[in-house]
C-alpha cells in the first residue's frame, strides 16, 4: 500500500463515527504514518508529507492544533476527499498534473485555498486563466430551438433580451430582388450590437418562427417592443415579400 493512496471513495457522507480529541506530539518522527479520513475517503500518509510547506496541514500535524479522531484511530478532515489525493501529491513533489475540465480545477483550488497552499492555487488560477484565452468566446449567442426553450431563456435572464427572429426559408411568398439584401443587414446589425453589448443584453436568435424578418425586445420576463421588418408588396397579379 503506497504512502496515500486512496482506500475508500464516498462522496462527503454527512455523518460519521463519534470523534475525540486527540494531540500529536511535536516530537513525532517526520516519517510517521497517519490515517486520513478526508470527508469519508481514507489515505495513509506521513507527517513529513503533510509538514513540508507551511499549510493549515502543517499546522494541523505539527501539534500545534488538535486533531479529532475517530473511533478506529482515522484522523476526521471535514472535507470532501474527491481531491486530496491530488493535494498529496503536490505537498511532496510541489508539481502535478491538473486536471482537464474547468470544473475539477475550480473544486481543487477550492480545496487548496481551504488548507492554505498557495502555490497550488497560483497553479489552478493560471490554468483556468490559459483555459478562458484558449476555448471561452467573446459573446455566446443561443440559438432557440423550441417556444420552452425561448421561454425559459427569457423568464431567467437578469438582463434586458434582444432576440431576431429570421427565417429565410420561409416559402410562403416570394421575395424581391433586394430582399436578400436587406436580411442580411438586418443578421449583420444583430451581430455588431451582440459583440458590443453582450455582456449587458442577452441575444438570442430565432430560426424557427413564421416570420422572416422580426426583432423583439424583452425586460422583467416580458415583451416590451416588437418590430417585424417584412411587408407585402402587391406589385402585378403576384404577392411578393420585402425585407
Amino acid at each position: 500500500m503506497s504512502g496515500d493512496t486512496c482506500l475508500s471513495s464516498a462522496l462527503c457522507p454527512a455523518g460519521g463515527p463519534k470523534a475525540k480529541p486527540c494531540s500529536l506530539g511535536g516530537g513525532s518522527p517526520g516519517n510517521k504514518y497517519v490515517r486520513l479520513n478526508v470527508g469519508g475517503s481514507l489515505y495513509y500518509t506521513t507527517v513529513q508529507v503533510l509538514t513540508r510547506h507551511d499549510t493549515m496541514l502543517k499546522a494541523m500535524f505539527s501539534g500545534r492544533m488538535e486533531v479529532l479522531t475517530d473511533k478506529e484511530g482515522w484522523i476526521l478532515i471535514d472535507r470532501c476527499g474527491k481531491h486530496f489525493g491530488t493535494i498529496l501529491n503536490y505537498l511532496r513533489d510541489d508539481t502535478i498534473a491538473l486536471p482537464k475540465h474547468r470544473q475539477e480545477i475550480k473544486e481543487l483550488m477550492a480545496e487548496a485555498k481551504y488548507y492554505l497552499i498557495q502555490g497550488l492555487v497560483d497553479m489552478c488560477q493560471a490554468a483556468l486563466q490559459d483555459k478562458k484565452d484558449l476555448y471561452e468566446p467573446v459573446c455566446s449567442i443561443p440559438i432557440i430551438t423550441s417556444p420552452k426553450e425561448e421561454e425559459r431563456l427569457i423568464e431567467s435572464s437578469m438582463k434586458p433580451v434582444v432576440k431576431l427572429l429570421y427565417n429565410r426559408s420561409n416559402n410562403k411568398y416570394s421575395y424581391t430582388s433586394n430582399s436578400d439584401d436587406n436580411l442580411l443587414k438586418n443578421i449583420e446589425l444583430f451581430d455588431k450590437l451582440s459583440l458590443r453589448f453582450n455582456g449587458r443584453v442577452l441575444f438570442i436568435k430565432d430560426v424557427i418562427g413564421d416570420e422572416i424578418c422580426c426583432w423583439s425586445f424583452y425586460g422583467q420576463g416580458r415583451k416590451l417592443a416588437e418590430v417585424c421588418c417584412t411587408s407585402i408588396v402587391y406589385a402585378t397579379e403576384k404577392k411578393q415579400t420585402k425585407v
